[in-house]
């Protein structure tokens, strides 16, 4: 019976790194800049992760002035409040949060395709 015990494969969760790191998400404090298509030719540019005590609105009225687009703060449960901007927006973004002095860097993760 011990030699079936040692035939039979267990389970194997390939996710299984990547859940523990979105679990000590917090810990590494990244801000996640990722793209969604929407319909058609038309996309939606997301920024989570920035810290709680920058105001939010006021980051969202200078990227829109900044990049000719509108845009919105959406509260999602899970992951906090979250800028949503119309178009393709990544590199413009990421390069304004570094310019601004917002984030470095190395803080940066751009999503997409």
């Amino acid at each position: 019976m011990s030699d079936l015990d040692d035939q039979v494969p267990t389970a194997f969760d390939p996710f299984a790194e990547a859940n523990a790191e979105d679990s000590g998400a917090g810990s590494k404090e990244y801000v996640h800049v990722r793209v969604q298509q929407r319909n058609g030719r038309k996309s939606l540019t997301t920024v989570q992760g920035l810290k709680k005590e920058y105001s939010y609105t006021k980051i969202l009225k200078d990227l829109k002035k900044e990049f000719c687009c509108n845009g919105t703060v959406v509260q999602d449960p899970d992951l906090g409040q979250v800028i949503q901007l119309q178009g393709d927006q990544r590199k413009n973004v990421s390069t304004f949060l570094v310019q601004a002095g917002i984030v470095k860097k190395e803080q940066l993760k751009i999503h997409g395709f």
